[in-house]
Parts: structure tokens; C-alpha cells; sequence
């Protein structure tokens, strides 16, 4: 291992720390998705619900809700009658799309690769 890359005890924790975090924060199948779905323009929970396909209304219901309550979605009530519920990603959860960015593009090289691997052995 390079010099450059050994890290003690302690400056190891301080790595890993922060992505447990996040990934504490975005875990499970549904919060990306949400955070996409919400990233082409504010929806209506019933949009949402059906771009984000096989999501329950409950379980979107408590994603969202623990996407609020983290400060990444905004529930906006429109005063008109019949009151309108729209769902926003906020400026903080607009910080993401350099992650977001990152994991589609080392998303589709190790599809890209898998499906490469299969092409030259398709029985396994």
C-alpha cells in the first residue's frame, strides 16, 4: 500500500464517519429515486408516486417525511381550493447532484462491465 494512503486508527474513523452518515441519511431503495423525481421540477405527491415506480403511498409518505425532516425536500401547500401539496427538493438537497452524478456514472460502467463479462460467458 503507498505511504499516502495508510491512515491510523483514528483518521480511518474520520473517513468512514461521514460517509456512514450519508449513507445513513440516503439509505434503502427510495430516497434517490424520490430526490430524481423531484430534481425535474416540483410534483404533486400522486406524481411523484408514479414515476417512482413500486413505492407504496405509505412508504413515499415516510420517505418523504424523513427527506423533509432532513432539510433535502420541501412540502409546499398552495393556498387554492382544492388545496394543492406540492414536494420540492431544496438548496441543500441540490448539493447531492455531484453524488448523484458520480453514481450514474460508476453506475452504468459496472453495468457496462457486467454486461461485458456476461457477452464473453453467458452461462455463468
Amino acid at each position: 500500500m503507498e505511504e499516502s494512503l495508510k491512515l491510523d486508527h483514528s483518521e480511518c474513523q474520520n473517513k468512514i464517519r461521514p460517509v456512514r452518515d450519508a449513507l445513513e441519511l440516503l439509505s434503502g431503495k427510495w430516497k434517490l429515486p424520490i430526490i430524481l423525481s423531484l430534481w425535474l421540477g416540483d410534483k404533486r405527491f400522486s406524481e411523484v408516486s408514479k414515476e417512482v415506480n413500486g413505492i407504496t403511498d405509505r412508504m413515499l409518505s415516510k420517505e418523504l417525511r424523513d427527506l423533509e425532516i432532513n432539510g433535502l425536500v420541501k412540502r409546499v401547500i398552495h393556498d387554492s381550493y382544492p388545496v394543492v401539496v406540492e414536494y420540492t427538493l431544496t438548496d441543500y438537497g441540490k448539493t447531492l447532484k455531484p453524488v448523484i452524478d458520480a453514481l450514474g456514472i460508476w453506475g452504468m460502467a459496472h453495468r457496462n462491465r457486467l454486461m461485458s463479462e456476461w457477452k464473453k460467458n453467458p452461462t455463468g
